[in-house]
């Protein structure tokens, strides 16, 4: 169910998460994400995450009515705006869907539930160093397109849950097993989850353009495996790739040395489920 509320200011207390959109680390420490665009907060309802409050335009409660009302909680505040400024204000610039909504962070899965839970072959994929919100919400759309079972996400990188990864992914992180290493976390570091994988017969493939030993079309994607990712700047670091079983490169052209990191796990994630199968 939901409680509808009309506004025409953001002043109310409720809506502080709204008004910090760009405090990516208090959303972190409060366990709050936000949801931006319309298929993205419809993902969110239609989805298990737990959701607080939904911000939206007031011409458009109706649209979304039959999905607040299968919401499992008791209550979800609906804010209505009742000016289009409000969420212009809000923002910075003119939203053409201004729909918003603010979603709990579930509790993180670890690497020892997402190796019991997904059935073999399995296919995992992790990333070392991604800082660009941009493009960790891409990669997760990736995943979610060709099949990953789980993403690892390397104490190095940023949160596929900031407002901007979010909105990349198109909603696709709602259905994503994530396991965000950090120093308290166990394993704590990517090199252990690695190590840790490694011990249980998954193989660690490290996607480095940097390698003339094996292209992406001889390396065998059939078996358990998980596929690593860096960032485009420095690619992977030295400890995460000799960490690997592995490196496997894409053909490129002469006086390209590398792809975007989204493009190049769409290609090698192509080609591990057509290996599968499944492409």
């Amino acid at each position: 169910m939901f409680r509808l509320q009309p506004i025409d200011s953001l002043d109310l207390p409720e809506l502080a998460p709204y008004r910090t959109l760009r405090r990516a680390a208090e959303h972190a420490a409060q366990g709050i994400f936000v949801a931006e665009g319309d298929k993205v907060v419809r993902r969110l309802l239609a989805g298990d995450f737990g959701v607080i409050s939904v911000l939206l335009p007031e011409n458009r409660v109706a649209e979304f009515e039959p999905l607040l009302r299968a919401r499992p909680e008791a209550e979800i505040p609906v804010f209505a705006v009742t000016k289009k400024s409000v969420l212009e204000e809000l923002v910075g610039f003119e939203m053409f869907q201004g729909v918003l909504a603010i979603g709990k962070i579930p509790e993180q899965a670890t690497l020892e539930n997402v190796l019991a839970r997904s059935p073999q072959p399995q296919l995992f994929a992790a990333v070392d160093g991604l800082t660009s919100a941009e493009n960790i919400g891409l990669l997760v759309r990736n995943c979610a397109a060709f099949g990953v079972q789980a993403l690892v996400v390397g104490e190095t990188s940023t949160s596929p849950f900031l407002r901007r990864a979010v909105r990349n992914s198109m909603g696709t992180i709602f259905q994503m097993p994530v396991v965000e290493l950090k120093p308290e976390s166990n394993p704590p570091s990517l090199v252990a989850a690695l190590k840790l994988l490694r011990a249980r017969g998954v193989r660690c493939l490290a996607a480095h353009p940097h390698t003339e030993k094996q292209f992406l079309s001889q390396a065998n994607f059939t078996g358990n495996c998980c596929i690593v990712f860096g960032s485009e700047g420095n690619g992977l670091s030295p400890d995460v790739l000799a960490a690997c079983d592995e490196a496997v490169a894409i053909p490129m052209a002469n006086g390209v040395d590398s792809l975007n990191v989204g493009a190049s796990a769409a290609v090698f994630l192509y080609e591990a489920a057509r290996q599968r199968g499944r492409a």
